[in-house]
């Protein structure tokens, strides 16, 4: 099938000097399709070859980046390795030759903290929720700790009924009034990191009112125990610090309630 082109029209003059508008003349595309076919194909391939330059112009630029960046890499490695170098030779000199020793000495040091520290407790903040749950007109005489060391283990429980633990808390202390024993050890039990509370004695003890007749004041003597269990090792130089303190809120509660 052929195409009809269209000629714009032009003008003529006739005999006589009268101008004639022209009329478009038909033309006839005698072109075969395979060669409109061929010059598509050739068209094609030129853009083909067009986007397979952009690619490889691409992959060089690429390769040229990789290499200045390995060549970059390579001179602060020659820089790091000439500063190490200069660093040896400085160290050769007798007198840094106790440096060695003393960066050994300090890694040392860092190594052994862990395990020195490995018990480490926040006494105070226990010793307050113990006294927080005191009963109401009670106080404490004496306070001892028994407790593992790195050096040494945990002492054995004093009651067969006693769970294992790091260590125990023994205290005395006085009252004015018969100690509720129930929910004073209850109290002491709900401090976290505490386990077994036990009251060993409670005794009524008078003090002699210092005029010769042997009367005095009257009050009640107590001594009692609580286990202490790993819960409250604080872990802080160990890398695993524990965010157990000690929380006294409960305990004010019960002692509240005695």
């Amino acid at each position: 099938m052929t195409a009809l082109l269209e000629r714009p029209g032009t003008k003529s003059k006739a005999k006589g000097g009268a101008s004639i508008v022209g009329t478009t003349l038909p033309q006839v595309n005698l072109l075969p399709p395979e060669v409109r076919a061929a010059r598509g194909l050739r068209r094609t391939k030129r853009m083909l070859l067009f986007v397979l330059v952009g690619a490889v112009a691409l992959c060089v630029l690429a390769w040229v980046f990789s290499l200045f960046e390995a060549s970059s890499a390579q001179s602060d490695l020659d820089g790091a390795n000439a500063d190490k170098d200069a660093l040896m030779e400085q160290l050769a000199d007798p007198k840094y030759a106790e440096v060695p020793l003393v960066l050994s000495a300090l890694d040392a040091n860092r190594a052994a903290l862990p395990l020195a520290m490995a018990t480490d407790v926040i006494w105070s903040d226990y010793i307050d929720a113990i006294a927080a749950v005191l009963p109401e007109g009670a106080s404490i005489d004496t306070f001892t700790v028994t407790y593992a060391t790195p050096m040494s283990g945990a002492p054995l429980p004093g009651d067969p009924l006693q769970a294992p633990s790091l260590g125990q808390i023994a205290f005395t202390g006085r009252s004015v009034t018969v100690p509720e024993t129930a929910a004073w050890l209850k109290a002491l039990n709900s401090i976290p990191g505490f386990q077994d509370a036990w009251l060993a004695s409670a005794a009524v003890t008078s003090e002699d009112s210092g005029d010769g007749a042997g009367d005095g004041e009257e009050y009640y003597t107590f001594s009692s125990t609580v286990q202490v269990s790993d819960t409250k090792l604080t872990h802080r130089f160990d890398g695993t610090k524990s965010d157990a303190p000690a929380d006294t809120s409960a305990s004010d509660d019960e002692s509240t309630e005695d």
